[in-house]
């Protein structure tokens, strides 16, 4: 019987474990103008609570974010982009809704350093 109880603990301590360490990818616009905005998005954002991944493309205005979802979300993401300067839009999510097929970020950084 105790031995019964035990594997059922062990069981649910498993499970509980792995359930928490979903991770989920993001592709956010971002305004980046030069090489310094990559680099201030890689030294800050890349250190949020929960963000285990980061990959920022300056050609294509791009950063993609892998995060752990217990941790964070694409919320408090676009909050700390924010914070850093950058307004950002999730890719494919268009920021006027009547534009579907051209989606821009509303505004951009012109504060490079």
């Amino acid at each position: 019987m105790k031995k019964n109880l035990l594997l059922v603990v062990m069981c649910m301590f498993t499970i509980a474990t792995y359930a928490k360490k979903e991770k989920e990818t993001v592709v956010f616009n971002v305004p980046f103008h030069c090489h310094s905005c990559v680099e201030k998005v890689e030294k800050n954002i890349a250190f949020e609570k929960g963000v285990t991944g980061l990959k920022c493309d300056l050609k294509a205005q791009t950063a993609e974010l892998t995060f752990r979802t217990d941790k964070t979300n694409v919320e408090k993401l676009k909050v700390s982009f924010k914070k850093i300067g950058f307004e950002v839009t999730v890719k494919g999510e268009c920021c006027d809704k009547k534009e579907e097929k051209s989606c821009e970020p509303k505004t951009s950084n012109s504060n490079c350093s």
